[in-house]
């Protein structure tokens, strides 16, 4: 069992505390790393301040040049990567292999907004005062991008952090959650290895509340960007000061299910939605919205195709749910389902646990202020509602205090467009889940659910400043 560094201050680190890495699936520690202290962390900082005029000198095509060397350096590690992402976050196999696949795209998304990272030019002349002037904007650099990190796609997530800090000239203090820190320490070897300069990129493991707090308040970080719980969210928020934040949050994702919809097309997509990687997906199916017309027709045959995914061991290619990400997840769940039954809810497949594992479950005849619906249950399970028409849809899917991603499937145009201005998400899927993202895309929400957008060019839009210039040609 090996035992990984941190690295800061360009080399790898080892601290006076170690604490080990769990695989889920069999609650066994398959690798140590090593802690930081807020001594370490502060150290990790001051490099990345101190970086900060190398690292923006980059040229275009060096910083563009890195990145693509970093996609095709995680392309030579692939089976490596995706076989560490499940063992140390319980997710499936085929999970893990799709999310390296994603990260590299990512990087070669952050390699195209590196290349053509510019400015514009303003038309003063159109002010009555602008007369003779010429002006443009150049976006710079803001200085030590703060990443922090959930477990769930431990490198992917990563990536739209890293990547994009790269892009726009940021050196980076990269705090990755700590169940799942070897995919990040697996990620600065290649970043290394693609010519980074080695003092841009920091690596930091630790809870929340030391190492997550040291960054957030740290007046040498002139940005933070965050994915997790709103709970801590808003602590950041309230922490960060006057330094620039973007908060991917949490949602409970719906779907509504029209009455015209082409139920072969919305199967597949809401069954996958819902429980890859276990429901531990921000965007993961949870709430699912059927025409009152539709609704036996679907639930029947929704709770057949559960009924047939493989549930146990991740590194199973034939394994759809995995574990939990710990046994205290696991049993959240459990309590969660069983209090939901006991006020009145119904048990159609699932709701049953065996140890980590929390088997897929989908719920009828719950109510809009149980936990399973109200709350983000980040767990493979899945309530079902009915509706009589689109307004009282729309309704029940914006009551809540989340706005990250919805589903749609009508086969109808307008319907599409009548809902896609009411409903109250930063993303509106049209005959696709919530769960639908690609990584160029703009991506974040509103209410709970965040604030700013990721999708790599409005990142790097986020983690650079515009500097104005004007010539007086009078």
């Amino acid at each position: 069992m090996g035992i990984y560094k941190l690295f800061w201050d360009g080399k790898w680190q080892e601290t006076e505390k170690i604490i080990d890495v769990i695989n889920p699936y069999d609650n066994k520690p398959f690798a140590k790393i090593y802690e930081a202290s807020i001594d370490d962390v502060n150290k990790a900082i001051d490099t990345a301040y101190n970086a900060k005029e190398k690292i923006a000198s980059l040229t275009a095509k060096e910083r563009g040049d890195i990145l693509d060397k970093i996609a095709d350096l995680i392309a030579d590690r692939f089976d490596e990567f995706a076989k560490t992402i499940s063992l140390e976050s319980g997710k499936a196999i085929k999970f893990a292999r799709g999310e390296v696949a994603r990260a590299i795209e990512t990087f070669k998304f952050s390699a195209d907004e590196a290349r053509r990272l510019s400015g514009e030019v303003v038309p003063l002349d159109a002010a009555a005062s602008g007369k003779n002037r010429f002006g443009y904007y150049k976006r710079y650099p803001v200085g030590v991008v703060g990443a922090i990190t959930p477990f769930n796609f431990p490198l992917n997530l990563v990536a739209h952090k890293v990547g994009p800090a790269i892009a726009a000239g940021c050196p980076i203090v990269l705090k990755p959650a700590t169940a799942t820190p070897i995919t990040s320490v697996k990620l600065v070897e290649v970043i290394l290895e693609a010519g980074f300069p080695a003092e841009g990129i920091n690596l930091v493991v630790g809870s929340g509340s030391t190492v997550g707090n040291a960054i957030v308040t740290s007046e040498k970080v002139a940005k933070i960007t965050f994915t997790g719980s709103p709970e801590v969210g808003l602590q950041i928020k309230a922490k960060s000061g006057i330094k620039r934040v973007t908060l991917e949050l949490g949602n409970n994702g719906p779907v509504i299910i029209n009455k015209d919809a082409d139920i072969a097309k919305a199967l597949p997509t809401c069954v996958v939605g819902a429980f890859a990687n276990s429901g531990q997906v921000c965007i993961s199916v949870q709430r699912i919205y059927i025409h009152e017309d539709r609704y036996d027709e679907f639930k029947e045959l929704y709770v057949k195709s559960v009924a047939e995914m493989g549930v146990g061991d991740p590194l199973n290619d034939n394994v759809v749910v995995g574990p939990m990400i710990d046994l205290k997840e696991a049993e959240r769940v459990e309590q969660w389902v069983n209090e939901a039954v006991s006020q009145g809810a119904k048990i159609l497949i699932g709701g049953k646990r065996e140890g980590s594992i929390y088997y897929p479950t989908v719920l009828e005849n719950c109510t809009s202020d149980m936990k399973v619906v109200k709350d983000e249950v980040f767990a493979p399970v899945v309530s079902l509602f009915k509706f009589k028409d689109l307004d009282d849809a729309i309704k029940q899917v914006n009551d809540t205090k989340y706005g990250l991603q919805v589903g749609v499937f009508t086969e109808n145009i307008k319907t599409a467009f009548y809902l896609i201005d009411r409903l109250e998400f930063g993303g509106v899927m049209v005959n696709d889940v919530p769960t639908f993202r690609v990584d160029n895309m703009p991506y974040g929400g509103v209410k709970f659910s965040g604030l700013g957008r990721e999708g790599v060019k409005y990142a790097v839009d986020e983690m650079t400043e515009i500097r104005m210039v004007m010539f007086n040609l009078n």
